[in-house]
């Protein structure tokens, strides 16, 4: 863990503390650059959507089309 100093807008963390139910203002800044991290990883990933990088049949490669017996 680190410890920092950070200038926020105090009624914002307050409102989003309470919004999620949190305890601590160390809570509410870790989960927001972790879903911020998330979203910009989605992102990139979406990039790749279609773009033709990736050959093969996904159902195939599960076996979709196998019938339990």
């Amino acid at each position: 863990m680190r410890r920092t100093n950070l200038v926020l807008d105090e009624v914002l963390l307050d409102d989003a503390r309470k919004a999620l139910g949190f305890k601590t203002y160390s809570e509410v800044v870790n989960v927001a650059l972790r879903e911020l991290l998330r979203r910009t990883t989605f992102a990139g990933i979406d990039r790749y959507a279609h773009s033709g990088i990736w050959e093969g049949d996904l159902a195939e490669m599960r076996g979709d089309d196998v019938v339990p017996g």
